[in-house]
């Protein structure tokens, strides 16, 4: 699926979260998401999920307006996981899936189920209290969630927060797997640029609810002068000046 953003904007009384952005990820194509902590990527997420009502602009997911058109029809083949969105923690790995799958009109849901469980390695886990997991556990069950319904437009954000190398490599690797596999198209919102030169295709950089710039990581090093991503990001981040 292709996302298209024109013009979207979001003002929250008199502050100005999102100012007129606007971006394009082509199907099959991974987008980087980057910015520090306020500058706007969740809201955004939020109104590109359809849960947040822009001030201005339109969100476009294979040219239907998100917002105007059968809005459950569309959000069916998209999906979103985040470590800082908690499943229900009394129910189990089963449950949730069991009730995401649902709610998503997943068919053949129990095979559906036992696949990604075994996939990312949550087989045995499936009977157990979400809220007793470990975190990287319980990053894989989130995961899980957003893979359910074989989505084709999906958004993570900070899928690897809190992970050790290894599990964090793990969830790294089934991503790009998945993905060539699978017809999809990612927004991925992260801190780690390691994990972004890893996944991303493109790049777009938010500071003060404003891409400030764009393009592959490669040309964002190469036009800053800096020896990697994370370099470049610290540049943009700690520039007084607007970036374009």
């Amino acid at each position: 699926m292709k996302l298209e953003v024109n013009k979207l904007s979001k003002k929250f009384n008199d502050t100005d979260a999102v100012k007129n952005i606007t971006f394009l990820i082509e199907k099959n194509k991974t987008l980087g998401l980057l910015g520090p902590n306020g500058c706007g990527k969740t809201t955004s997420i939020g109104m590109m999920l359809g849960l947040i009502k822009p001030t201005s602009g339109n969100v476009y997911i294979d040219g239907k307006d998100i917002n105007k058109s059968q809005k459950s029809s569309l959000l069916s083949l998209i999906n979103f996981a985040s470590p800082y969105v908690e499943l229900p923690k009394k129910l189990t790995v089963r449950q949730n899936l069991e009730v995401y799958g649902r709610l998503y009109g997943v068919k053949n849901l129990e095979e559906r189920i036992i696949e990604i469980s075994e996939d990312l390695n949550l087989f045995f886990y499936l009977n157990k209290k979400t809220g007793e997991l470990s975190s990287g556990q319980k990053n894989r069950v989130s995961l899980a969630k957003s893979l359910i319904n074989k989505p084709k437009l999906l958004f993570l954000d900070e899928p690897t927060a809190s992970l050790d190398p290894d599990i964090g490599d793990f969830v790294r690797n089934y991503i790009e797997e998945y993905k060539k596999k699978n017809e999809l198209t990612i927004l991925l919102a992260s801190h780690n640029m390691k994990e972004v030169e890893r996944l991303c295709d493109t790049v777009i950089m938010m500071k003060e609810g404003k891409i400030v710039d764009k393009g592959t990581c490669k040309e964002l090093i190469e036009k800053h002068g800096r020896n990697n991503l994370e370099e470049t990001f610290l540049k943009i981040a700690r520039s007084k000046n607007e970036v374009a």
